[in-house]
């Protein structure tokens, strides 16, 4: 279940550095157990990179996926992933596809771009500290 966000912390989250995200996003999915990607009728939403690269955006709230859920994905709804079904499943299969990570983009589409493998590392260890 995801943590209550005020419209304040929301702004000034998206304020913050493309790494200061990435440990934020750690933080909160491993506290509230889940990611946060966007679906709609036909599956999982992804982006190519600059480099051509498969890439699925995730975030640590629902309230940050939502705001991406205009244009062509207006028909797009956040929706969450269990993050012990993210640490044995979805790992595995985004690195088998080859896909990558765009971890918390914020509104003028920063982020960070990691591997499967090194987000759940990430993870792992967010997990262990808390």
């Amino acid at each position: 279940m995801s943590y209550s966000l005020s419209q304040k912390d929301h702004q000034a989250t998206l304020k913050l550095s493309n790494n200061k995200r990435y440990e934020l996003f750690l933080k909160k999915a491993a506290q509230y157990g889940e990611i946060w990607s966007l679906a709609n009728d036909e599956g999982w939403v992804t982006i190519s990179s600059e480099e051509g690269e498969n890439c699925l955006p995730v975030w640590p709230h629902p309230d940050y996926a939502k705001e991406w859920c205009n244009g062509e994905w207006s028909d797009c709804q956040p929706k969450a992933v269990e993050l012990d079904v993210w640490l044995e499943r979805w790992t595995p299969g985004l690195e088998q596809d080859e896909t990558l990570l765009v971890v918390f983009p914020n509104l003028k589409e920063e982020a960070l771009l990691v591997d499967p493998y090194e987000l759940d590392e990430g993870l792992r260890q967010a997990l262990a500290s808390i």
